[in-house]
């Protein structure tokens, strides 16, 4: 199968593992499949309530962690002195009256490059509306925007082999550190290879999603292979020329 790859940077993101109404928001460590489909989604122009998610079954997603990121936590309010019809409304179709607190988490500086690999036409179909999206992505909430370049390449004949031999990585080589392969975590939904199945963490997460709905989001549990693999130094570089690197690759011509 063919492929896409996408790199998720930015100030900040937010990749939720809970209800949005929670009084502290979280975030997992790595963008959520959830996620991913719903910017997917947004990017086509499907609404929250139109249903249609399960064309997006067949894809298989691996991430690659550049760089982790900094936790934060934000505390956030909504409606505080306010008149009560203009503070928060409530499931019973009235209004809250006061301030609603919450906490929010972000990961701060974070760095993830995404390989997703299906069927050629859906890919295709899904490379143009993220060059043209219908709704603007974003990285987990609408206020965490994405860095350029956003989606590096379409049409990659093994995306998975990309993030381990050709796309840039966001960080810089360590000083006397010029001949030594560089520890990089990678999270992937099908079992690893033999190479490294011995390292393999397994992770059962609940980020399949079932519905968007506001009345009726549901999600089913996936299992997710998480191993350390050594990339080569060439991938790195001075910080400086990280974007000139990025954008390099994002202009190449994929070699036959």
């Amino acid at each position: 199968m063919s492929g896409l790859v996408l790199r998720l940077a930015g100030p900040l993101q937010s990749w939720g593992e809970r209800s949005a109404f929670t009084p502290v928001r979280d975030t997992a460590p790595f963008p959520t499949r959830s996620a991913l489909i719903g910017l997917f989604a947004a990017a086509e122009g499907i609404g929250r309530g139109d249903g249609g998610i399960d064309r997006y079954d067949s894809l298989q997603i691996t991430v690659r962690v550049d760089r982790p990121g900094t936790r934060i936590v934000d505390y956030h309010t909504v409606g505080g002195g306010m008149p009560k019809a203009r503070t928060a409304a409530t499931s019973g179709g009235s209004n809250k009256g006061a301030a609603v607190i919450t906490r929010r988490h972000y990961l701060s500086d974070a760095v993830f490059v995404v390989a997703v690999s299906g069927p050629a036409q859906t890919l295709a179909r899904l490379a143009d509306a993220l060059r043209n999206p219908h709704w603007a992505p974003y990285l987990g909430r609408r206020s965490c925007v994405p860095d350029e370049p956003f989606l590096l390449r379409a049409d990659v004949e093994d995306p998975e082999r990309e993030l381990l031999t050709r796309v840039p990585l966001s960080h810089s080589t360590p000083a006397g550190t010029a001949d030594m392969p560089i520890a990089v975590e990678f999270l992937r939904e099908r079992p690893p290879t033999e190479q490294s199945a011995s390292s393999a963490d397994t992770l059962d997460v609940n980020d399949i999603p079932v519905s968007f709905s506001p009345r009726g989001r549901s999600h089913r549990m996936r299992r997710l292979y998480r191993t350390v693999e050594q990339l080569p130094q060439a991938l790195t570089g001075p910080q400086h020329s990280l974007l000139r690197r990025l954008i390099d690759y994002a202009q190449t011509e994929e070699s036959v």
